[in-house]
């Protein structure tokens, strides 16, 4: 079980890094910040993982998201391997990546988060980290975590939309469906009245008609501001991820929601 649970602080830990050592609040100052764990340097996967989120740290940096690496080596150990992470993305094998990784040899930190991973141990015995995402806002609670075992390595486009939806979500009372991508519809949280969600999304509010006849599936276009067309920029960073405007649910017929109040909306 991951050792803290979402909407708890993140602890004000103090850690030696790769570029120096930190103290967790003073590190994420105002900005989000992603905590994600590595098992151990110098392995198939984790090189992998950490290629590509080199490789999205622009991406993560135009959405204010501060990056920092955890793994169970020392800070020497962490700047070598830098080189051969480097090196598997065709780039210069120098020790310097666009993020931090904290040196958690004595897996102090990994205890206290909860991050080890019972079923996967090295030559000693000991357990090691397993793959943990934690996902900060500003106000330095926990947004989201994901926890996959040391054997699966984890997918940054997925990650990266996460944190779209997190921060549209914080900002505005919509909800994302599934498979939602940056640009596509979203849909009205269920406790927003009809007239009130009318003057908030100028750009229309659809419902879809269903048997039972409640009307809680109310869609509108990605509501827009500076953060939402930053992101709609084109990247060639970006795999799996398509930042295009969609047609509000083109699967589905859509139909503008009543606004004399019959179809009010109840709380889930």
């Amino acid at each position: 079980m991951p050792g803290l649970l979402l909407g708890d602080e993140a602890p004000n830990f103090e850690a030696d890094t790769t570029q120096g050592r930190i103290r967790f609040h003073d590190f994420l100052g105002d900005s989000w910040g992603i905590l994600f764990s590595h098992p151990r340097d110098f392995t198939p996967v984790c090189t992998t993982e950490l290629g590509r989120a080199a490789k999205l740290a622009p991406e993560f940096s135009k959405r204010n998201v501060k990056m920092i690496a955890l793994s169970i080596d020392s800070v020497p150990d962490h700047l070598a391997w830098s080189k051969d992470i480097n090196a598997y993305n065709g780039d210069q094998p120098v020790e310097k990546l666009p993020f931090p990784i904290i040196a958690d040899k004595d897996r102090e930190l990994a205890v206290k988060l909860g991050m080890l991973d019972p079923d996967e141990r090295d030559k000693d015995g000991m357990p090691l980290t397993a793959r943990v995402v934690f996902i900060f806002g500003p106000d330095k609670k926990l947004k989201l975590s994901i926890l996959y075992p040391a054997t699966t390595g984890r997918n940054f486009d997925e990650i990266l939309r996460v944190v779209d939806s997190l921060q549209l979500t914080a900002y505005k009372k919509v909800a994302t469906p599934v498979d939602w991508k940056c640009g596509d519809s979203v849909m009205v949280v269920p406790t927003l009245p009809d007239e009130e969600a009318k003057k908030l999304f100028p750009k229309g509010v659809f419902t879809k008609d269903l048997p039972s006849g409640k009307k809680y599936l109310r869609y509108t276009p990605q509501p827009d501001d500076t953060h939402t067309s930053l992101l709609l920029s084109p990247s060639p960073e970006i795999g799996n991820i398509k930042y295009s405007m969609s047609q509000t649910e083109k699967h589905q017929e859509a139909r503008p929601i009543n606004t004399d109040g019959h179809g009010r909306e109840r709380s889930a």
